[in-house]
């Protein structure tokens, strides 16, 4: 077993998140500690956060994630790219976009699609695109379809939920995207994954990667108390 790995394997499944619009410069760094010692895959910060993110975490394989068109999903598409470029250009490695919500409940499937297509161009390859589809807001069907848009465009990750909206995710949603994207493409499951017990039913559930707060308290085996 490798050194940086805990023995629940699951603190490389981790993005040890903090979204919170109070979130101060001493909050981001206690999280970039935490992140280091406990060896996450990555943190998440609001795109102001980046570079400060980048200098605390530079000397270690700790990755620097970021969101872009976060919460709602409603910025233009050429603020989604402008986002998404700055934060790559300051140390991003990892963007988590949020789709147009709006759009797809309109059924203006080519929204959607371009919508995603063009922040993809922004990053890739230098850093991985994640798509936050909001599960809790979409139909069955829903889900399904823009799953399956991004598996074509090539997305490196679909992702359940913002953690700020109405629900965040569930065994059954991981699920389904899981079977919809097939072995290509990753599946991170946000919202609610508290402790030990949630991450690991999301994992076996097919999500290999984990957005929350409560990183520290899935390692050690305690209960989270955040929502995310």
């Amino acid at each position: 077993m490798e050194a940086n790995v805990k023995p629940s394997g699951l603190n490389k499944f981790i993005d040890h998140t903090l979204l919170k619009a109070a979130a101060t410069k001493d909050e981001i760094k206690q999280l970039c500690d935490e992140a280091r010692e406990n060896s996450f895959m990555s943190v998440c910060v609001n795109p102001s956060y980046v570079a400060l993110s980048h200098k605390y975490l530079k000397d270690c394989d700790v990755k620097v994630c970021t969101v872009a068109g976060f919460p709602l999903g409603a910025t233009t598409t050429n603020t989604k790219v402008i986002e998404a470029k700055e934060a790559v250009e300051n140390g991003a490695e990892e963007v988590d976009m949020v789709i147009n919500v709006g759009a797809l409940k309109s059924g203006d499937w080519d929204y959607v699609k371009t919508d995603i297509e063009s922040v993809a161009k922004a990053v890739q390859p230098r850093a991985l695109l994640k798509v936050i589809i909001e599960t809790c807001l979409l139909t069955d069907d829903e889900k399904v379809r823009v799953c399956d848009i991004c598996k074509k465009i090539g997305v490196d990750f679909v992702k359940t939920s913002t953690g700020f909206s109405t629900g965040g995710a569930t065994v059954a949603d991981v699920a389904l995207m899981r079977k919809t994207v097939g072995s290509e493409i990753g599946v991170k499951a946000s919202g609610g994954v508290k402790d030990a017990a949630s991450a690991k039913a999301m994992i076996e559930a097919g999500a290999n990667r984990l957005g929350t707060s409560s990183g520290i308290a899935i390692v050690s085996g305690s209960s989270g108390t955040s929502s995310y």
